[in-house]
């Protein structure tokens, strides 16, 4: 059995569990050591049932937690090359855990298949994460400003999308953001609009992904319904008969069962 689970999702932090049998991984600790280590345990498992960390890129929303988190416990962290330097930048002692994955390249990891695929953000070598289970395939996307060729051929049909859906462009637009900061968001090496979402969703839907969590929502450019809105107006033009639903920003969110599936690529 499979199961996935977000523990925070959002500009605030980000954080996820994905299981399999006895083989645990975290991708992204953007939350402090104490909030994983407390869903963790609502999980029934502690850190040293991990089998590994895993991290998209270096930007504080995803990695906050790791500083303290590195100091008491010696998890393997995967990422990609680019990103394992830039954490060796800024984290003392973490060198000796580093484990880095070329991209695009699959990497077999106790009874798991992880391939590391590039995302469009501003930062080095940051990365989507495909995650071959013998129950079926999770693939997990935020923080992109677009969609690369490579990343949609590799995650297109996964049984689980997590995908972002970080905001609304008419609420950007006229929101709060500081020209500078709304310009980033709407760039090539930005976040996806609920509309590019939709595109994408549609696409995986009609290739065979049975759930959909919409991921990494702004809190101030976009909302639950209007992200699962616009995604599930697409959806129905599959149509689409899984689930979907929007990760919650700032606690778990639901656990979702895997079971039996063939793995599809």
């Amino acid at each position: 059995m499979t199961s996935f689970q977000t523990f925070a999702s959002g500009s605030s932090g980000n954080a996820a569990l994905l299981s399999w049998g006895d083989t645990h991984l975290l991708i992204d600790m953007g939350i402090s050591c104490r909030r994983i280590c407390q869903a963790l345990r609502a999980a029934g498992l502690t850190p040293d049932d991990l089998s590994a960390v895993l991290i998209t890129h270096e930007h504080t929303d995803h990695i906050s937690g790791l500083a303290t988190y590195i100091r008491k416990y010696r998890t393997p962290i995967l990422c990609t090359p680019g990103t394992a330097r830039q954490l060796h930048y800024r984290l003392a002692g973490i060198g000796l855990l580093l484990r880095p994955l070329a991209m695009g390249e699959p990497v077999s990891w106790d009874g798991l298949e992880i391939t590391p695929l590039p995302t469009s953000h501003d930062c080095r070598e940051s990365a989507a994460f495909r995650i071959d289970t013998p129950d079926g395939s999770v693939g997990y996307l935020t923080d992109t400003g677009v969609v690369e060729e490579e990343t949609r051929n590799g995650l297109l049909g996964a049984d689980v999308l997590v995908l972002e859906s970080n905001h609304d462009v008419d609420m950007l637009l006229t929101g709060p953001y500081p020209y500078h900061l709304k310009r980033r968001v709407l760039g090539c090496e930005g976040h996806l609009s609920n509309a590019d979402a939709a595109v994408f969703a549609a696409d995986s839907a009609r290739a065979g992904t049975r759930a959909i969590i919409l991921a990494h929502l702004s809190a101030e450019n976009n909302t639950p319904r209007l992200a699962l809105d616009t995604v599930g107006q697409a959806l129905e033009r599959v149509p689409f008969a899984g689930d979907l639903w929007a990760a919650p920003r700032c606690e778990p969110g639901r656990r979702y069962v895997l079971e039996a599936v063939a793995c599809r690529r």
